[in-house]
């Protein structure tokens, strides 16, 4: 459906707000989307016979994360040209095919082919389109709110497909679950897929009170994509980003293994802490959005990073015989560190849009977020790497603090860029 722009004497009232309907759209899409942060049950799960070691189990979901992170600049710049809804349903029938391909082999091969290429490659397609017509839809005071919102589907994903991901695993083995999740979330994506619509070209968010503050103000410069690489700001932003999400990362693909192995959490109960992480890390991105408008978003991160270094050192002295170890105390740990990983998810959009503003906003946030992929895939494959060769996690959690404090440092170095006027 091609969208009519508002013509100039028409009210604003006229134009009926989809915008919360757009947001849950998104919300929904992205919980399906989440099924990537099923990977640490998935292969905790992986029968020994397969012949897997630790970092062949890390190969497909960094290779998903990468590959994710790569496609959000060519699906961001389509739903920019051609709206959300069809690329949206392109990143459903991707993942959907992805799984059920990983599902007919036990080769982490094909596993890098199925779920790390094709599932990875929907999951971009999906996710570049969920937020940015949900935005466009509200003034700049809730940008970081409704990101925030519209992302948290991604982060919250796990609570329910954690245990129903461990319950098919039980019942029926990986590859049937695998293949049950990939037709399952190919119908849910293309399906609300078909409620994304971004506004009508001029539309203002908040009606005429908006306009008449627009027309005062002095006119706002949107960027292209060219002119964002040329900006100091695109490499700081993306370093930090690398370093918030790939530390995140890294934890929530391990996550399961920690509590089996390092903090001697029974098997039934591992679960558990997938799902504490989700559920911080949903409510993370929708809290730490809230305070960015108020607070602003750079202050927001700066101490997010600071807090999730912390907990980095933290879960370094986790011990089967110390008190972090017990349950309890471990999901609050979980849900604290996906708290402040969720917060870069609604940050960094809110910080794209404010420094690069709205119009080519899919495109510009994909090349921002190709920082998450290469990121957690950096920092999950050296995870693996480390376990193999020293028999724990404890070096690259004390990698990640460094990097974290790192990010926070960069971000007292980081500006609005410099507002100028567009070639007539």
């Amino acid at each position: 459906m091609v969208e009519q722009p508002v013509r100039k004497n028409e009210p604003q009232g006229s134009v009926v707000n989809h915008g919360w309907r757009v947001t849950f759209a998104g919300m929904g899409i992205n919980l399906a989307l989440g099924i990537l942060y099923t990977w640490s049950v998935i292969s905790a799960a992986i029968p020994a016979e397969w012949g897997w070691n630790e970092k062949a189990k890390s190969w497909p979901y960094s290779i998903a994360c990468l590959v994710f992170s790569l496609m959000m600049v060519p699906a961001g710049r389509m739903q920019d040209k051609i709206g959300p809804r069809v690329v949206a349903s392109i990143g459903g029938l991707l993942v959907g095919l992805g799984m059920i391909l990983a599902s007919t082999t036990t080769s982490y091969m094909g596993y890098v082919l199925g779920f790390g290429l094709l599932a990875g490659a929907g999951i971009g397609f999906g996710y570049a389109s969920a937020t940015p017509p949900a935005v466009k839809w509200f003034p700049a005071a809730r940008t970081g709110l409704i990101a925030g919102i519209v992302v948290s589907g991604f982060g919250l994903a796990s609570v329910y497909a954690a245990p129903l991901t461990e319950k098919l695993i039980h019942e029926f083995g990986v590859p049937t679950t695998i293949c049950t999740l990939g037709i399952g979330f190919l119908a849910v994506v293309v399906v609300l897929a078909q409620l994304l619509a971004p506004p009508p070209k001029g539309y203002l968010p908040g009606g005429a009170a908006a306009a008449k503050a627009a027309a005062a103000a002095p006119r706002k410069v949107d960027f292209a994509a060219g002119e964002v690489l040329r900006t100091l700001q695109f490499y700081l932003l993306w370093f930090t980003y690398a370093c918030g999400a790939g530390a995140g990362l890294m934890i929530i693909a391990k996550l399961k293994v920690i509590g089996l192995e390092q903090a001697g959490i029974l098997k039934t109960h591992a679960f558990a802490l997938v799902a504490a992480c989700a559920v911080g890390n949903g409510a993370g991105r929708i809290l730490a959005g809230m305070i960015s408008d108020k607070l602003g978003r750079l202050p927001t991160l700066c101490g997010c990073l600071l807090i999730q270094a912390g907990l980095m050192c933290v879960l370094s002295t986790v011990a089967t015989d110390s008190a972090i170890a017990a349950l309890a105390p471990m999901m609050v740990l979980a849900a604290l560190i996906g708290a402040n990983y969720g917060a870069n998810l609604s940050l960094f959009p809110s910080v794209t849009k404010d420094f690069y503003g709205l119009k080519g906003f899919g495109m510009n946030y994909g090349l921002v977020f190709t920082a998450w992929g290469v990121g957690g895939f950096v920092l999950s494959l050296l995870a693996g790497e480390i376990r193999d060769r020293t028999g724990s996690f404890h070096t690259a959690y004390y990698v990640a603090a460094s990097l974290l404090v790192l990010g926070a440092i960069v971000t007292f170095a980081i500006k609005a860029p410099r507002a100028h006027r567009a070639t007539e």
